[in-house]
């Protein structure tokens, strides 16, 4: 294939870092280029924050799981939703802005995720390694307080980034033929029994922490049960309503 294809095939998560700090110089070039990402009508509805008071990064990986690499990456980044500056915009034109609408959660959830992705392939292309921070969602009130993060901006989740100490296999991803529909969608149930398989090996062959484990174990157990129903509340509370 190409550079860019091998670099994305080859991502992993990476929880282990070297002590080596990340130059401002190459923090600046991801968040460069992840405000290059795609976004609904140049709304650019996201926030970046640096997080590196060791304390408030403790909290943060104990909010979080706990998971300490929050505390011990070399840099940990916080990526918002962010509407407050659409706010700031139409205060600037001396109007008001229209709040509260599904459509514009779905814009800022979307624009912030686009522009994580980018990051974490930009960081991956400069040698490095990360993981993706979902936990901060735990306690996502708290996280609004340590971080002085205003209403009509929300914490989507936390990135770990630092040169990696570790060799992480790869999970196995979904085969093409249950992603890609022609035409329509099409049922793919006969085929979870082989994805199951593969998944299996997989955890059961890994270098570390190695279970008995199928992918539709894992995801009916996870989806079987409440995810953190205080969200709702939370960001109705933030000004992200459903209307």
């Amino acid at each position: 294939m190409n550079q860019v294809i091998n670099l994305l095939k080859n991502h992993r998560s990476i929880r282990k870092f070297k002590p080596e700090p990340v130059s401002n110089e190459k923090v600046h070039a991801i968040i460069e280029a992840a405000g290059w990402a795609s976004t609904s009508n140049f709304i650019q509805a996201y926030t970046v924050i640096r997080v590196k008071n060791k304390e408030t990064r403790k909290q943060i990986a104990e909010l979080a799981g706990p998971q300490p690499w929050v505390e011990t990456s070399p840099l940990f980044l916080v990526f918002c939703a962010d509407l407050k500056r659409s706010q700031s915009a139409c205060s600037y034109e001396n109007e008001k802005m229209v709040s509260g609408f599904t459509e514009q959660f779905i814009i800022a959830t979307v624009d912030v995720s686009l522009a994580a992705q980018n990051a974490m392939i930009a960081a991956e292309s400069l040698g490095l390694g990360g993981v993706f921070i979902g936990g901060i969602r735990n306690n996502p009130e708290r996280v609004c307080n340590l971080l002085k993060i205003p209403d009509h901006v929300y914490p989507v989740f936390g990135m770990c980034l630092g040169y990696p100490d570790e060799k992480q296999e790869q999970k196995p991803r979904l085969p093409i033929n249950m992603v890609l529909k022609e035409e329509y969608y099409q049922e793919d149930n006969m085929d979870l029994k082989k994805y199951n398989e593969i998944c299996s090996d997989y955890y059961q062959n890994r270098s570390s922490a190695s279970r008995e484990d199928t992918w539709t174990g894992q995801i009916s157990i996870m989806m079987s049960k409440p995810a953190r129903p205080h969200m709702k509340a939370f960001l109705e509370k933030r000004g992200f309503e459903f209307k």
